[in-house]
C-alpha cells in the first residue's frame, strides 16, 4: 500500500505564512510528479502547484509569487511554502503523488486525505 500523510496546516492572519508537508510511504518504485491542490467549500478541487521528477514547476494563477513548491525524492516528500496568505486561500489541501509501484506496473494517482488551511482576514 501507498500512503501519504499531509501536515503543517492550520489557522493564520492574512499576510501570515504557512509551510505544508506531505511524506509518501508504502512500497514506492517511482515517484513521477507530485503536487498539491485545494478545495473550498462549495468549488471544486483545483491546481495550486505540481512538481515533475526533473525539477519543473507550475503554479496556479492564484498563487505565483505567493507559494512555492518543493521536493525532497530521497525522502519521498514535497512541501509548500505558502506566504502572503490571503483569506481566498482558505481550503483543505490535498497531496497528490504520481508513481509507479514496481518497474512494470502502472503509473497511478496516489492523494493524501487533505489538510485544512484557514486564513482570516
Amino acid at each position: 500500500q501507498v500512503q501519504l500523510a499531509e501536515s503543517g496546516g492550520g489557522l493564520v492572519q492574512a499576510g501570515g505564512s504557512l509551510r505544508l508537508s506531505c511524506a509518501a510511504s508504502g512500497s514506492i518504485f517511482t515517484i513521477n510528479n507530485m503536487g498539491w491542490f485545494r478545495q473550498a467549500p462549495g468549488n471544486q478541487r483545483e491546481l495550486v502547484a505540481t512538481s515533475t521528477g526533473g525539477g519543473s514547476t507550475n503554479y496556479a494563477d492564484s498563487v505565483k509569487g505567493r507559494f512555492t513548491i518543493s521536493r525532497d525524492n530521497a525522502k519521498k516528500m514535497v512541501y509548500l511554502q505558502m506566504n502572503s496568505l490571503k483569506p481566498e486561500d482558505t481550503a483543505v489541501y490535498y497531496c497528490l503523488a504520481i508513481l509507479k509501484r514496481t518497474s512494470w506496473g502502472p503509473v497511478v494517482d496516489y492523494w493524501g486525505q487533505g489538510i485544512q488551511v484557514t486564513v482570516s482576514s
